[in-house]
């Protein structure tokens, strides 16, 4: 049996294939939009792609399960689970509590496990040419390594109504009577990895054991002493902020994903065509550079979503497909970086790219205003903004600052004032790069704090120092 586990470090989330090396048959389970590293894997191992599988509606990414059997003619699997509210609106087979996949000597079994959300499924997959039992559990949401999946999202993100306390019943419920009664050599493979907002303390391992998690984790005595109550409280208690974009993935992926099909490589457009276009508000310009450079200059009106690790997550904080369909315009190196660039996207469903350009010289150029820590608290300003984590700004904030997370900002323009400067600001200074150049496509006039949070802190210590 082959396990590989393909891990996604923009968004911490793990997908799995399960191959069955006798038979050539794989299983995929929880797969991104952009899929050629499954066909790549499954490629390299002699493998074809006869099933896909996913744990959950999830909230943090737009699947690819659609994506990945439209390219293979693999068979698709999603939960019956959760009652009415929670079905899937598109064509797939349905799995409910007990039903198995099979993959040529491999036997995956669906467990219902819900508490993160109603429908949730775990696998547990017995490798049949070796073991009469099973050896394994694809957790999904529901267990990560040293933390569970949160329980509060379908509040936070798909318009429920305290549905939290509920679904932490249910969570405590699968863990008594699913998990734990699973054998402690029972390997774990979650969904989710250290940095994922699909819960409050992930580890970075990337993956455990029943018997350790039993042991060792924070909610292990809770279960040990039947303690409903208390388990409920800790569970619910510091969760972080759910970024606005996990509603529209909810609704996205409950109705079935778009499929692309075959994806053309981004076109390099000319400056020309760009500035035009630009003038005529048809494009949408993304910088893809870092803080310090887009600080130096950048064209007027642009996004700046910084490449690197956290493209999709910045970019679904930035930029709103239901409400604006204009198609990006991307800053890049080359087509190479354009292309891998544009898959981060679509990870998030921001699907509309036009192509890309190799430099802003010939496109009408803005230098971002920047406020010195010396001089916010005299700045004349309507709003001085942190776009940290409601965690972050309990712990230390500038004063007079209104905290608003950044991924819920551009859905919250309401709450900001419609004339006079805003200042924004973060730890570092690239969430507020990104939220600032976001509220000035959007028509605000924003300054950012130099430096952001730590320069200020450091200033003060400075100043305390000195007196």
């Amino acid at each position: 049996m082959l396990i590989e586990r393909i891990y996604d470090e923009d968004l911490a989330q793990a997908s799995y294939v399960i191959g069955c090396q006798a038979t050539g048959q794989a299983l995929v389970v929880d797969p991104r939009r952009d899929i050629d590293v499954y066909l790549q894997m499954a490629a390299k191992n002699g493998m074809e792609i006869s099933a896909v599988a996913e744990t959950h509606i999830h909230a943090d990414y737009l699947s690819g399960t659609r994506e990945l059997a439209a390219a293979t003619g693999a068979a698709m699997y999603v939960s019956g689970e959760g009652g009415e509210d929670w079905q899937y609106e598109f064509e797939a087979t349905r799995l409910y509590d007990g039903d198995e996949i099979r993959i040529g000597n491999i036997v995956v079994a669906a467990v219902h496990t819900p508490g993160h959300t109603p429908e949730h499924l775990s696998f547990l997959v017995t490798d049949g040419a070796f073991a009469d039992a099973p050896g394994y559990l694809l957790t999904g949401d529901f267990v990560f390594s040293g933390d569970l999946g949160r329980p509060d999202l379908l509040d936070e993100a798909a318009g429920g109504v305290d549905t939290r306390f509920e679904g932490a019943k249910q969570m405590f419920a699968s863990l008594r009577d699913k998990f734990l009664t699973l054998p402690d050599h029972v390997q774990i493979f979650p969904g989710h990895g250290a940095g994922s907002a699909c819960g409050k303390a992930l580890g970075a391992i990337p993956s455990t054991t029943v018997g350790y998690e039993r042991l060792y984790s924070w909610w292990g005595p809770y279960l040990a002493a039947n303690d409903e109550a208390g388990f409920i409280t800790e569970l619910l208690e510091g969760q972080p902020d759910a970024p606005f974009y996990f509603g529209r993935m909810k609704r996205q992926n409950r109705q079935g994903p778009a499929v692309f099909g075959e994806r053309v490589p981004l076109a390099e457009l000319s400056v020309e065509t760009v500035a035009k276009q630009l003038a005529q508000d048809a494009v949408v310009f993304v910088d893809t550079r870092s803080v310090d450079q887009v600080h130096a200059g950048t064209v007027a009106g642009a996004l700046n979503i910084p490449g690197g690790k956290s493209i999709a997550t910045y970019a679904a904080w930035a930029v709103d497909p239901e409400t604006d369909p204009r198609p990006l315009v991307l800053l890049a190196a080359g087509q190479e970086a354009a292309d891998e660039f544009w898959d981060h996207l679509v990870r998030v469903g921001i699907d509309a790219v036009a192509g890309y350009v190799t430099t802003i010289e010939g496109l009408p150029q803005a230098t971002p205003r920047l406020v010195s820590p010396e001089q916010v608290e005299a700045f004349d300003k309507a709003l001085l903004l942190d776009v940290r984590a409601a965690s972050e700004h309990t712990a230390g904030h500038v004063p007079g600052a209104t905290q608003i997370h950044g991924g819920r900002v551009l859905w919250n323009l309401d709450k900001l004032p419609s004339e006079g400067t805003i200042v924004t600001y973060c730890q570092g200074g690239l969430r507020s790069s990104v939220v600032a150049n976001t509220l000035r496509h959007a028509g605000y006039d924003v300054a950012e704090l130099e430096g952001s949070y730590a320069a200020w802190a450091a200033a003060q210590n400075t100043a305390a120092a000195t007196r």
